[in-house]
């Protein structure tokens, strides 16, 4: 279709989606309760509101997911990237943290804080752990020669964009379940009638889609998407240091960059 071109890629997945997921009640009333059989003024009218909805509601779950990013570090303890190179932490092998500190070093200039000098002071070794996490995400924007990290990426932004929007799409629902209530209620329309049975869909996506936001939109869910893309930036490094498990650039006349989530 040509409305998601306006897209690139990480915008499509991580911002769209979420916006597309939180308004589905509101956009299933849009198409359903609206007829369609001869293009009017309402129907353009609808079709402009529902393009602008779902611009206004991505560019609110950007927003709304940047917002909660603080408080999720908090929780955990920190930013992801910066407690995986912890020496207190196991996920990745510390032989291959070692490496990549050492590595990292040469790159910014400045010396990797010593297994002693960690345990002494935390906060001076997370400094370092954080200006190596800024230049792998600067330079591994290359999502043809990093596409699981490319991947990862997404799958963080569009978990952490959502659980931003998880309020907005309950008030929507509420919204949309009193409209279809008071529809059905004060109308006329028999209960087999074709406005009585759309209205009654849009009651049961509505009433569906809430019991999914609820129990499939999570802060655990962040979290681990978020540990996931942390691992695989770290990795990252074996493209840099040239081993023999090293990623290769595929040739490319054109370069697709991976977005800030």
């Amino acid at each position: 279709m040509e409305f998601f071109k306006l897209f690139d890629a990480y915008s499509l997945r991580a911002r769209l989606f979420p916006a597309i997921i939180a308004a589905a009640p509101a956009l299933a009333a849009l198409t359903l309760l609206i007829s369609w059989k001869s293009f009017q003024l309402s129907n353009a009218i609808a079709t402009l509101a529902l393009i602008v909805l779902l611009f206004a509601i991505a560019d609110f779950a950007r927003a709304r997911g940047r917002a909660i990013e603080p408080k999720l570090y908090d929780e955990q303890g920190g930013k992801p990237s910066i407690i995986l190179f912890r020496r207190t932490d196991s996920t990745i092998e510390e032989s291959l943290k070692e490496r990549y500190r050492h590595f990292l070093a040469g790159k910014l200039g400045i010396a990797a804080p010593s297994a002693a000098a960690e345990q002494i002071d935390q906060s001076a070794a997370d400094s370092f752990y954080e200006q190596c996490g800024v230049w792998l995400r600067a330079n591994t924007r290359d999502t043809k020669k990093f596409p699981l990290l490319f991947g990862e990426n997404v799958t963080y932004g569009y978990r952490r964009n959502l659980l931003g929007v998880k309020g907005l799409a309950l008030g929507l629902n509420l919204t949309v379940v009193t409209i279809c209530v008071a529809l059905l209620w004060h109308t006329n329309w028999p209960w087999g009638s074709e406005s009585g049975k759309r209205t009654i869909v849009v009651l049961l996506i509505a009433v569906l889609h809430a019991i999914y936001v609820c129990t499939a939109v999570r802060t655990s869910l962040v979290r681990d998407a978020s540990r996931a893309y942390a691992r695989e930036l770290i990795l990252s490094c074996e493209a840099f240091i040239g081993s023999p498990g090293a990623i290769r650039s595929r040739p490319s006349t054109r370069k697709r960059k991976t977005r800030v989530p």
